[in-house]
């Protein structure tokens, strides 16, 4: 018999509130919450972040303080079902928007709402079942050596917040800042989001910066380390690249351009050259990350199957879904992806997607317990996919419209499988820290996928009505590159030359041992995103370097940042939503006409942000 040398905080023994009619309610509401803040964030900048903290913060403010319940399990399971929200949303609009932006090219329809719902849900369903049997092999057998950050770090303050609200507090002033910022700038549009310099004495550079509280906040969650690889990506390509194309292109058309460099802006230069070497980078960096990976995937897998079955057990704490429902779950979702039209396949087609989901699966709940949520390279394995996937469907003559439909809607559900499987392994962490039930959590989030995938499709549509997918607004970066690389392939019209020096970029990263993938972004977006990150990475890198009277002081002072900067993505994420609900509606808030404080406004408004950040993060040492 195993030896146990871990204590849950919860002993097995006792049976306390955990899924409940409330637990329910409040999860599903911040799932539907954090599932469209994410959404408008990663259409804007191509990134997410993981809901887990801040459903967790609110949580505890919900029901703790407001309905004056005590039960730590309770609050657990409400971040479990609504941290579930973002992680569909994630795995949609890095995907879903291509086939918005087709149809508007094409004069087709879109995808109906319901069709979106079930791709969302095949895919949400998939990476719960596929994360159960790897439970035992990554969360418990490996407890004290994968750290799962988001799932500890939820744990941490669930723990934390028996009796206090502090952390309530501040993720809720992070919120209504963002919320009230975000309104001025791009609702009254009382100064500018987003300024930007083009330097005519050197051609093709540009230096800008979205004077955004998310993406500040972003920054600051993601660390010195990934902010600065992303901002260097950005300059190599704003200060290198795009001059050098600028200087020895000058009056030549060089393709897909169909203008004379001379006469491209730099964003247009960028639009035309800029994006296929960044796609190209991130491709190769997802498939160096794969390789990379694999021999934990294969350990993992031995692991997991070995852990699994391993018979019926009386511990509450160690009761999962029982493989008959999982084996039942799998085979029918994959009968859904037969019989719905937007995923045209056959039953052996069907079978593939589950083999690569799993595949993926196991990567990505793999790579979150040590990187992070936040740092999980989800789009680099749907670009792997889709690339692997497109040849396929080109060596079978299955191209045209319906072709590169059918290859985005597969890689929707192998990109939500993905991500699900990793914010799903994060929350198993948090419930074996605090002695939460396994197979309680996983109906969680079940629930938390399934209300997700119902409201998921509605916001796609709110977002790509007010302002369209592609566009300034919402560049769907992720989703962009998504739909570049498969038309690329089935039409053989993509600019080979451009996407392998991107790769030749990825792989010298990967030689100086940098985060490849970060830096692949970064070369993809535009600077004027990654800017406002960097600065966010670097308030941490500073504040981490200062000196305090203990390591506890310097933790929480650090940790209370962590809450503002949730709560300004949370908060302008919100705010986005209802600007776009606004636009449908035709309401115009612009009193730019009678208030406009110009860029100089911009800049104020922005060093006044940071300033309210580094208060945080010093007012914090009080809670140590």
């Amino acid at each position: 018999m195993e030896k146990v040398t871990f204590k849950p905080y919860i002993p097995a023994e006792k049976t306390p509130l955990e899924l409940t009619a409330v637990s329910v309610v409040v999860g599903m509401l911040l799932a539907i919450l954090f599932g469209g803040a994410n959404a408008y964030l990663g259409l804007r900048v191509g990134m997410t972040i993981s809901a887990s903290i801040p459903a967790a913060v609110i949580s505890m403010a919900v029901i703790r303080v407001l309905l004056k319940r005590d039960s730590i399990l309770e609050n657990n399971m409400v971040q479990t079902i609504g941290s579930a929200g973002e992680s569909v949303a994630a795995g949609c609009i890095f995907t879903l928007p291509a086939m918005f932006m087709w149809a508007q090219e094409w004069g087709t329809e879109t995808p109906s709402m319901v069709e979106i719902a079930i791709v969302a849900f095949i895919g949400g369903v998939l990476g719960v079942l596929f994360m159960v049997p790897l439970r035992k092999a990554l969360i418990v057998k490996e407890h004290g050596v994968l750290p799962y950050p988001e799932g500890t770090a939820c744990a941490e303050i669930l723990l934390a917040g028996e009796g206090k609200e502090s952390s309530a507090k501040t993720i809720f002033a992070g919120l209504g800042l963002a919320a009230v910022y975000k309104f001025v700038t791009d609702g009254l549009k009382v100064f500018p989001s987003e300024i930007a310099y083009s330097f005519e004495r050197f051609k093709g550079s540009e230096i800008g910066i979205d004077v955004l509280p998310a993406l500040l906040g972003v920054g600051y969650i993601c660390g010195y380390r990934v902010s600065a690889v992303l901002f260097a990506g950005s300059i190599l390509m704003w200060f290198c690249i795009l001059p050098c194309i600028a200087f020895y292109g000058a009056d030549e058309v060089i393709f897909p351009a169909t203008k004379m460099i001379q006469e491209l802006s730099t964003g247009a230069m960028w639009s035309s050259f800029g994006r296929y070497i960044g796609a190209g980078a991130l491709a190769a960096g997802g498939i160096i990350s794969l390789v990379k990976a694999l021999p934990l995937i294969v350990d993992t897998f031995k692991k997991s199957m070995v852990s699994f079955g391993g018979g019926h057990t009386a511990l509450r704490t160690d009761k999962d879904l029982s493989l008959k429902f999982i084996i039942g779950g799998v085979i029918a979702m994959a009968a859904l992806m037969v019989i719905v039209p937007v995923i045209p396949i056959s039953p052996m087609g069907a079978a593939l997607v589950v083999i690569f989901g799993f595949f993926f699966a196991t990567v990505s709940s793999r790579i979150v317990g040590i990187v992070g949520s936040s740092n999980n390279p989800v789009s680099g394995m749907t670009i792997a996919s889709l690339l692997f996937i497109s040849i396929i469907f080109v060596a079978n003559g299955n191209v045209g419209q319906e072709g590169m439909m059918a290859v985005i809607a597969i890689g929707s559900i192998i990109c939500i499988v993905a991500a699900i499987a990793g914010d799903t392994s994060q929350d198993l962490k948090t419930g074996y820290i605090l002695g939460a039930t396994p197979v309680k959590q996983q109906m969680g989030e079940l629930v938390g996928v399934f209300v997700s995938a119902l409201t998921v499709g509605g916001v796609l549509y709110l977002l790509n009505a007010a302002w369209g997918f592609g566009s300034k607004e919402l560049a769907a970066p992720q989703a962009m590159l998504m739909k570049m690389i498969v038309e690329g392939v089935i039409t053989a019209n993509l600019p080979w030359d451009l996407v392998f020096m991107g790769a030749a970029i990825a792989v010298a990263v990967e030689l100086l041992e940098l985060p490849v993938l970060a830096f692949a972004i970064g070369l993809y977006l535009p600077i004027y995103l990654t800017a406002p990150l960097f600065i966010g990475g670097l308030i941490r890198r500073i504040w981490e370097a200062k000196k305090y009277q203990s390591d506890k002081i310097k933790e929480a002072a650090i940790n209370n940042g962590t809450l503002m900067a949730s709560g300004m993505i949370a908060g302008e994420g919100i705010v986005g939503i209802v600007l776009a609900l606004l636009a449908v509606l035709n309401v115009d808030t612009d009193i730019s006409g009678t208030i406009n404080l110009g860029e100089i406004g911009s800049i104020v408004a922005f060093i006044a942000l940071i300033c309210v950040m580094i208060y945080t993060i010093e007012s914090g040492k009080k809670n140590a």
